[in-house]
This record gives structure tokens, sequence and C-alpha cells, in this order.
């Protein structure tokens, strides 16, 4: 079983820790206000009420031998910073930490993150992406200006095999996955013959760029 600790369990702690937990995965929730802890007691399997930017207190807890360790303090970031710093000098393998500014992200790679989120901006670029690509589902943006996206399918397409749209030709974007709904299966590489339906999600795969024509050049 996957072992993670969540540290600080303001808006976007609290709700990462209700997500976990609907997993098979072992959980630790960390706050320094009482309150905060005994609101998530039920979710998880050690709520603990501590200061994470005491390096006795997280080596008590024995995070070095977690999985997974997710930073989520704030406002201020001097205590994340130096949450990073002590999780990274004891070893733990995958530190994300919530990020306030870039400057912020620069200092917590610095010190040892190897994650970053961005909960507010992130939450908005994928809106806005959505009110822009009314058949965007999802997307994960990746290294030098790739990005995964799952899309439905567009009007455009629907009946036609992947082998008549072409998208790899017309739109250097590859196709990785179908998941049809009905019937609830996914098809990993599908073949070019697969017959598009309205129900169906395609999983894309290309640069930020090119997806972005598909969209534009698919709209209804």
């Amino acid at each position: 079983m996957k072992r993670v600790a969540v540290i600080g369990l303001g808006s976007f702690g609290t709700h990462l820790v209700k997500t976990l937990a609907k997993k098979d995965i072992e959980i630790i929730a960390i706050d320094t206000d009482e309150n905060r802890v005994n609101e998530i007691k039920d979710f998880v399997t050690q709520p603990v009420t501590t200061d994470a930017t005491i390096k006795e207190n997280l080596v008590s807890l024995g995070v070095a031998d977690l999985d997974y360790v997710v930073v989520s303090s704030g406002p201020s970031l001097e205590p994340s910073i130096l949450t990073v710093y002590i999780l990274k000098e004891l070893g733990v393998p995958r530190i994300a930490a919530k990020a306030l500014s870039e400057d912020h992200e620069k200092i917590l790679r610095m010190v040892g993150a190897t994650d970053i989120v961005y909960p507010e901006r992130d939450a908005a670029q994928k809106l806005g992406n959505q009110i822009d690509s009314p058949t965007l589902i999802d997307y994960l943006p990746l290294e030098l200006g790739f990005v995964l996206q799952e899309i439905a399918v567009p009007d455009a397409f629907i009946g036609k095999t992947l082998n008549a749209i072409d998208l790899r030709k017309k739109y250097k974007v590859t196709v990785l996955a179908i998941k049809s709904i009905i019937p609830d299966v996914t098809s990993i590489n599908p073949a070019g013959d697969v017959v598009l339906k309205e129900s169906d999600i395609l999983i894309v795969f290309g640069k930020n760029e090119d997806i972005e024509n598909l969209h534009k050049k698919t709209k209804g």
C-alpha cells in the first residue's frame, strides 16, 4: 500500500486528503491547527497536530519511509520552503509543493521539491481551455511544450475511422487510446479501422500548438 503525507490542511490539502481517502492509500495528515486536523481525522490513517518545520517532529512520524509527501502550507512562503528542505534532507523520494508564485516555485525546486502545484492557476487554465475548446475534457501539460489531453469526439469525426481522420498526418497529433462509455472499455493504441462514436473519448498527445490547432479546426 502506498503511504502518503499531506502537510497543510487548508482548502487544497483538505480536498486532496478526501480524494486520497477514496483510494487504497495510507494517509498521514499534518497541520498546526488542531481544528483542521479534527475535521479530517475520519478520512486518514494518522491525523497529526504538529509543526512540520521542525525536523524532529517529522522524524518521529517516520516521513523518511513514505512514498510521497505533499506540502500545502500557506499563505507564508517560509514554512513550505523549510518543510520541503527538511523532507529532502530526510530522503523523501517524491515531494510535491504548492507554489504561490514563480519565484516561490524556483526556491521550492532548489530545496528539493520534485513536483509543483498551482491550484488556482491550474484550475483557471483548465476552465479557460474548456471554455475555448468545448470538446476538451481534461489535460496534462508535459515538458518541452507537449500535452496529454482527453477530448470528446468532435462532431466532424463521428462515424469515421481513425485512418480516415488521420490526426497524425493532418494535425501532428497522436491518438494514444479511446475510452468508450458504451461499452465501458478503453482501447490502448487503437487500430486504424476503429469507428468513432459520439460517446467516445479520445486520449491524444502532441505539441500544445498542434492540439490547439485541432480544437480550432474542429469547432462546431
